[in-house]
């Protein structure tokens, strides 16, 4: 799975979330709440190919990773 395919959200000064790919410099696309911003990223890695799902709460911390199909899960449990 090609690193340069992987996304991450979060949340930038102004308030909005943002979908950007992370060798990205600019966002993808910006969304006024965080589920807007996941369900675009999600879209965006499946006609990609898949890949990781990396989303940031509102303190820029980690609080979710997903692969997206299809990507390869590490984990063997479903979800």
């Amino acid at each position: 799975m090609s690193k340069g395919r992987d996304r991450t959200i979060s949340r930038r000064s102004d308030g909005q979330w943002e979908n950007k790919r992370n060798d990205a410099s600019r966002a993808t696309s910006v969304h006024g709440t965080q589920k807007g911003a996941q369900d675009a990223a999600r879209e965006d890695l499946r006609k990609q190919g898949g890949g990781e799902l990396t989303t940031k709460g509102r303190d820029g911390k980690i609080r979710d990773k997903d692969t997206v199909a299809p990507g390869n899960d590490p984990r063997k449990t479903p979800g």
